[in-house]
């Protein structure tokens, strides 16, 4: 069993950063055996994957976000964050982070939601121009 809190969303102009937070618990599994991905959602469009963080600490980003969007361990690695510069108002969204076991998720598309069991409640991100 995993339960996911994510926080630290807030508003920021263009250029600006935030950092959100994701604390995992576990129950029944080891930190290192779970994969974290953030997500986010914005009006009328589909959820979509920002950046995932594998049991071994490999990162993945998609393209919008590379180079700008920086996903982590903390000192507790049941704390994980995404760092982000240099915002954009097209950043806008609630950002989720998610979780799955690494071998399951392994077995599936790990962009895809629904590759996803395990959801946070949202933290909403807003950039003005």
């Amino acid at each position: 069993q995993v339960q996911l809190v994510d926080s630290g969303g807030g508003s920021v102009q263009t250029g600006g950063s935030l950092r959100l937070s994701c604390a995992v618990s576990l129950s029944g599994i080891s930190i290192n055996d779970v994969c974290v991905a953030w997500f986010r959602l914005a009006p009328g469009q589909e959820r979509e994957a920002v950046a995932l963080i594998s049991g071994d600490d490999t990162q993945s980003y998609v393209d919008s976000v590379k180079g700008r969007f920086s996903i982590s361990r903390g000192a507790n690695p049941q704390m994980l964050y995404l760092q982000m510069n240099s915002l954009r108002p097209e950043d806008t969204a609630m950002y989720y982070c998610a979780a799955q076991s690494c071998q399951n998720l392994g077995q599936t598309n790990p962009l895809h939601r629904s590759s996803y069991l395990y959801w946070g409640q949202g933290t909403q991100v807003t950039v003005s121009s």
